[in-house]
Formats: structure tokens, sequence, C-alpha cells
């Protein structure tokens, strides 16, 4: 999705009928409109920005997008979001995942989503401790001065 080409159509024809556009060309794609596409389109602004930020995302992506469709889709199934997963399902298999590589990513999938609900709550069961070195910290804060336990 070009950032030029879009913001060229949104002024010569407008946004509303842009995101009608962009929601036909979804449709032929994948052979639906996922829901909060349709919600977003109501504010045209709202929908083609986030396609722009969506498109800009995977257009620059070090990933195949076979593979970003995979990552969607475990994130989908690890939110619990099932029309996530049928979009995402749906475009994966359209990018060449097989059926064996989509139960791969949902069975990775569940198996973080278990891990973080265990580690939620036995760190509620534990009670508040004083942090130790945070690896997220360690990478996250360079430059910023401040880290975990600083809150």
């Amino acid at each position: 999705m070009d950032f030029e080409k879009i913001s060229a159509r949104v002024a010569e024809r407008g946004s509303e009928a842009i995101a009608k556009e962009l929601l036909k060309e979804i449709e032929n794609e994948y052979g639906r409109v996922p829901l909060i596409f349709e919600r977003m389109s109501e504010r045209p602004e709202i929908l083609i920005s986030h396609l722009l930020y969506k498109g800009a995302v995977v257009e620059t992506s070090q990933l195949e997008p076979k593979i970003i469709e995979l990552i969607s889709l475990a994130v989908g199934a690890a939110l619990k979001c099932s029309h996530c997963v049928e979009y995402h399902m749906q475009a994966a298999i359209a990018k060449g995942a097989t059926r064996a590589e989509i139960l791969e990513v949902i069975l990775i999938a569940g198996l973080l989503a278990n891990a973080a609900v265990l580690a939620d709550a036995y760190r509620v069961v534990n009670g508040p401790t004083p942090p130790a070195s945070c690896p997220s910290c360690d990478i996250n804060s360079t430059g910023l001065g401040r880290t975990c336990s600083d809150e």
C-alpha cells in the first residue's frame, strides 16, 4: 500500500470514496472484509490511516508475507479473537501456508498464552517482590534513564 499513491487518490476523489475502494480490494483479495475494517470505514480517515500503517509495517518487514500472517494468526489465537484467527488463516493460506504450519502456530500461541496466565497468577500469589535485573529494562531502557524498578 503506497502512501503517496493512496494520498493522491484521497486528494483526487476524497477519503470516503477511497475507503470504499480499499474495502472492495480487501474483499477481492481475501473473500470478505473484517468487521473492524467495516466499522473503521464509517470514519474513512481512520480506515485509511490504519491500512496505510499496516501496509507500511508489512512492506518494510524483513519477514515474508506468509510468516507475517502466521504470526497474526497466532496473536489472534492467543487473544481469543476467532474472527482474527479466521481472517489471518485465510490470508496465510492465500500466501502459501500449509495446514501443518497453521496448526503449529496455534499450538505455539496456546503455549505462550498459557505461560502468560501462569506467570501472571504466580506473581500475584507470590506477592510484591523487589525487582531484580529485568531483561526488558536492560534492553529497552538504553538512554531512557528509567527501569521498571523506578515505579
